[in-house]
């Protein structure tokens, strides 16, 4: 799941085509930090607080609902502006790769599978949570390099206004898609 597409790897895909691995790298730290405390988070127990309380289950699809339409409208934003300008002028950074993993629905499930799967009642909480989680985030850094890369070499072979707004106009749909399944779901 980790390397399906999805909010965060089409914004690690975005953030590749336009600011190169380099300029990604914040985001890409950002990213992975927000997949550590989701980790933490819920592998020492406080994710069974949303099963005590299914109401922050809705909060939580809400936010990551109203985060994927916030997306959507800066994509959307990005293919109007007129040619010759910069659309977005600000660089995806740090805070930005934290708030998407932390507002993103699919990468809470992941997490909260994964310990489902392989936490083991009899071992140590903190060694399985601090293990699994840095396991997660090294599959993540691996599965998420290739989006970055990716987004590198293809998108930014399309550098014309005209492929930007283009490009702008399928990711904010995308973010669309994915903002009225998590509102459905």
């Amino acid at each position: 799941m980790i390397a399906s597409p999805g909010p965060g790897n089409t914004l690690l895909a975005t953030a590749g085509g336009r600011y190169g691995l380099r300029g990604s790298v914040p985001f890409w730290i950002g990213f992975e930090a927000g997949n550590a405390s989701l980790c933490a988070f819920y592998g020492l127990g406080l994710g069974g607080t949303l099963h005590e309380y299914p109401q922050l289950h809705a909060v939580l699809k809400w936010a990551g609902a109203a985060y994927l339409l916030y997306l959507a409208w800066g994509f959307f934003r990005a293919s109007a502006t007129p040619p010759g300008q910069q659309a977005g002028g600000r660089r995806l950074g740090l805070l930005d790769g934290f708030v998407c993993v932390i507002l993103n629905p699919k990468i809470h499930s992941m997490i909260i599978v994964m310990f489902a799967q392989f936490l083991v009642p009899d071992a140590g909480l903190a060694s399985q949570v601090a293990q699994l989680g840095m396991a997660f985030v090294a599959l993540g850094l691996f599965c998420h390099f290739p989006w970055i890369y990716g987004g590198q070499i293809v998108l930014g072979r399309f550098t014309s206004p005209r492929a930007l707004r283009i490009q702008a106009l399928v990711f904010g749909s995308s973010m669309l898609v994915v903002a009225a399944y998590v509102i459905l779901s």
